[in-house]
């Protein structure tokens, strides 16, 4: 459905910095988004995620650095000139319009005729499977059948790029988590080159193909998901996306994800790697788990998460063995180190 030749829908930004008076809120980002693929900038309240957005979608201008499309240098180029296409959390819909009316608007401004705007529309509708509620007003709506107005509203328009801000913090988690699996398998079937922000980790990890942590302006990490979780490279990544221990060994900072660490009895050995006696001082029920706090007896505070089977019963209090394979482990660097992401 995307225009556009081969490397359309590719995004690229080079040293793009853009500051508020004296606060920094992009400092000397790049990046290079694939066409065709579902990337996302994943990071807290205030690292740059949305602020980046803004300068590629032309809200913002940045103060130094280029901002491409499709090989095309769009810096300066207003947001109306520029092939893309934002999605927001708050929908934005005309509430005296009906549905397809709300969808069609960017058409109609664009001088579409009517025969051919309606059956744009009805396609679009039929793809975010909402064939039937054309007539109706937004108030009559879902949550969840607002949002995929606002996506047909976006993709009618056959936009080389759909930006998406947070388009799901709205939602409750099980309509959140039922949206994800729709975005990505829409995504798919657009062959569009999606880019979205959140502060989600779960987001990220179920819908992407490629992730960009950012933390105070910077990225410290892209890769795929699975690269991102399993080989966190700072200790910032490690902390933010999922849960992870920092332990130091040899000189060395590690990190080890929760499940990775083996937690029982006398028997237990970390098959080359540590082994260490322990304390358990706090047990948390997460229904499918439990989570396992640990002090080990030189002092270091460990999360295990353990599958709720019920062939073991862990209390605060009980002494354990917490061990771990070598190449369980990775170790990581401070924050905001410049990183050299791979262009793909």
């Amino acid at each position: 459905m995307s225009g556009g030749g081969a490397g359309a829908g590719r995004v690229e930004l080079e040293g793009v910095r853009k500051s508020y008076g004296d606060v920094v809120a992009v400092d000397g980002v790049d990046l290079a988004v694939a066409d065709g693929e579902f990337f996302t900038l994943l990071g807290p309240s205030g690292s740059g995620k949305t602020t980046t957005l803004r300068l590629i979608a032309g809200f913002e201008q940045p103060d130094a650095g280029r901002v491409l499309l499709g090989g095309a240098d769009i810096t300066r180029r207003p947001p109306y000139a520029r092939d893309v296409n934002t999605v927001f959390q708050d929908y934005a819909l005309f509430p005296h319009m009906t549905v397809a009316e709300n969808v069609g608007y960017g058409l109609k401004v664009k001088g579409v005729g009517r025969r051919e705007r309606a059956v744009r529309v009805q396609d679009v509708l039929h793809m975010v499977r909402l064939d039937a509620h054309g007539g109706r007003k937004p108030i009559q709506l879902s949550g969840g059948q607002r949002q995929r107005v606002a996506l047909a509203r976006a993709i009618v328009n056959q936009p080389k790029v759909l930006l998406l801000d947070e388009p799901l913090g709205a939602l409750d988690l099980k309509l959140r988590q039922e949206m994800q699996l729709f975005l990505k398998g829409l995504q798919q079937e657009l062959g569009m080159t999606f880019l979205y922000v959140t502060h989600d980790q779960e987001e990220a990890l179920t819908m992407s193909d490629h992730i960009a942590v950012f933390n105070e302006g910077s990225i410290e990490q892209v890769g795929t998901p699975r690269d991102v979780y399993e080989h966190p490279a700072t200790e910032f990544v490690a902390g933010f996306v999922g849960t992870s221990n920092i332990v130091e060994r040899d000189g060395r900072r590690v990190s080890i994800r929760p499940e990775r660490i083996q937690l029982g009895g006398a028997g237990l050995n970390g098959d080359g790697g540590a082994r260490d006696d322990a304390t358990i001082r706090d047990v948390v029920f997460v229904g499918s788990f439990t989570r396992v706090l640990v002090e080990t007896d030189g002092g270091e505070r460990l999360t295990v998460v353990r599958p709720n089977d019920g062939a073991v019963r862990y209390e605060p209090g009980n002494r354990v063995h917490v061990a771990w394979r070598d190449e369980d482990t990775y170790e990581v660097q401070p924050p905001n180190q410049p990183l050299q992401q791979e262009v793909r």
